[in-house]
């Protein structure tokens, strides 16, 4: 069994009385695709801000662990320093930028054009392109994953790549994701969609702010339909049925 590259133990994040994260944890082994997935509200891009390091989101109380170091008060430079990354649900514009220089910001990274191939889009035309409002929202989702595959990470985080996007989009990331395995780079894949989430690894669903279940993506989808489809709580799920399962 491959060695675990992040352990998350027993974080808990609240704003002002609301509990938002509640005693999650997960661990992410070398070389692994783990998918997160859960209803909207339940605390998935809460957990992945906190694993960036983004400054609004530090743990009320527990750890994170990354490749042996505890980083729960690192920044999120000193993260990304360690190998972390994170590719944004909505990416961000860059007036004045071109595609090219955008998947070129990390010297001695993946080239540009190896990283526009692996995500379906044609160098020639796309390398000149400004990184703004033009581009639609599938060719950004693309550039922005041929941006985090560029600088090689240890760790990526997607945060629903799938989002609002078209079916050739969607093939173009799965492909980009198994190549992260292969290259090296352990994947948390957050996503809604079940077919994405299938390229899990180990998939993990998250509940009002706790991880439920854990297993394969079949073993997750039957406990997902059984307990959780049709919930009026958030996905709330009674104590007493998690201790049967």
């Amino acid at each position: 069994m491959n060695k675990i590259l992040l352990e998350i133990k027993d974080v808990n994040y609240k704003v002002g009385d609301k509990k938002i994260l509640r005693g999650v944890n997960l661990k992410i082994r070398n070389d692994e695709i783990h998918s997160i997935v859960g209803v909207n509200g339940t605390g998935k891009t809460t957990l992945a801000s906190m694993i960036m390091g983004i400054s609004d989101y530090k743990p009320t109380s527990g750890r994170i662990i990354f490749d042996g170091k505890d980083i729960t008060k690192f920044s999120v430079t000193e993260r990304a320093k360690l190998g972390i990354t994170l590719a944004w649900q909505f990416p961000a514009n860059f007036e004045g930028i071109t595609v090219g220089e955008y998947l070129s910001l990390k010297k001695g990274g993946v080239s540009p054009d190896k990283c526009l191939k692996l995500v379906g889009l044609n160098p020639d035309i796309y390398l000149q392109r400004t990184v703004d409002e033009n581009l639609s929202g599938g060719e950004r989702k693309r550039i922005e994953l041929a941006s985090a595959f560029s600088i090689n990470p240890k760790l990526v985080i997607l945060d629903e790549p799938d989002s609002g996007i078209d079916m050739a989009s969607i093939d173009a990331i799965r492909n980009v994701i198994k190549n992260f395995k292969s290259n090296g780079t352990s994947v948390i894949l957050i996503t809604h969609n079940e077919r994405i989430a299938k390229i899990g690894d180990i998939v993990s669903l998250m509940c009002s702010g706790e991880i439920v279940k854990e297993g394969t993506s079949d073993e997750v989808t039957k406990f997902f339909k059984k307990y959780c489809k049709g919930c009026n709580h958030i996905g709330k799920i009674d104590k007493e049925v998690l201790n049967e399962c």
